[in-house]
């Protein structure tokens, strides 16, 4: 409660400055009008991975991966595709430490969600290998997770998913490589029978995480589990 009159007071006296553009801000958001409308839609996407598709796509068409093989969770939540703006949001929570981009990514995804019927009864963040939590000093993820718990008034945790051992880094290894890399890297260790969780992330790229993640709660008893992620990357060329 301090925190939020202490956030009121400075956005009478201190107006708040757009995290992107540095102009006046607007609302909550700390977003200014023209960069949030400049934020990239993911209108036309799978309706199970959010994998972004030709414009035009029907609503609900699968990708081609999807089509052959349904992965084992139940959907992806994308609402942006990872360019411009988004990308640079999440950057500077990612890279750059600035937890006030989390809170503005998370209220942006807390309001593409608020609508959604059936909520999950459980929300958790992708997690980091404790030695990479040391290293970084905090998780993005659980940053957005936070303020999505907040706003939807869903329950959340840290501790009941974990990254058992670390992974070699990501970035430059193609999908199957990432799945390989992963395999049995996720523990879920909830003694709650949760049937419906999400799963919280910045963005996701190949969807190896998210697959990975969904198996491990799978296996433990958790009948539908969804990803709720910032943006999505576009199929590489």
């Amino acid at each position: 409660m301090v925190n939020d009159l202490s956030r009121k007071l400075q956005q009478i006296f201190l107006p708040p400055a757009c995290l992107l553009c540095e102009s006046a801000g607007s609302g909550a958001l700390d977003l200014c009008s023209s960069c949030r409308e400049a934020l990239p839609r993911n209108r036309s996407a799978c309706g199970c991975c959010a994998l972004p598709l030709p414009e035009g796509t029907p609503a609900g068409s699968l990708c081609g991966r999807c089509s052959r093989n349904r992965p084992p969770f139940h959907r992806i939540v994308a609402p942006w595709r990872y360019e411009g703006p988004i990308a640079e949001l999440i950057r500077q929570l990612k890279f750059h430490r600035k937890l006030a981009a989390g809170r503005t990514l998370g209220l942006l995804l807390a309001e593409e969600l608020a609508a959604e019927p059936g909520r999950p009864q459980l929300l958790l963040p992708v997690p980091l290998h404790a030695q990479q939590l040391k290293t970084r000093g905090f998780n993005q993820a659980a940053e957005i997770a936070y303020t999505l718990s907040r706003t939807l008034n869903i329950p959340w945790s840290t501790r009941l998913l974990r990254k058992r051992r670390p992974t070699a880094a990501q970035h430059d290894l193609d999908r199957r490589q990432r799945l390989a890399n992963l395999r049995g890297a996720f523990q879920y260790l909830a003694a709650v029978d949760y049937r419906h969780v999400a799963v919280v992330d910045d963005v996701v790229t190949t969807g190896a995480t998210a697959t990975e993640v969904a198996r491990a709660l799978k296996q433990a008893g958790v009948e539908k589990v969804e990803i709720w992620a910032v943006a999505r990357t576009p199929e590489p060329d």
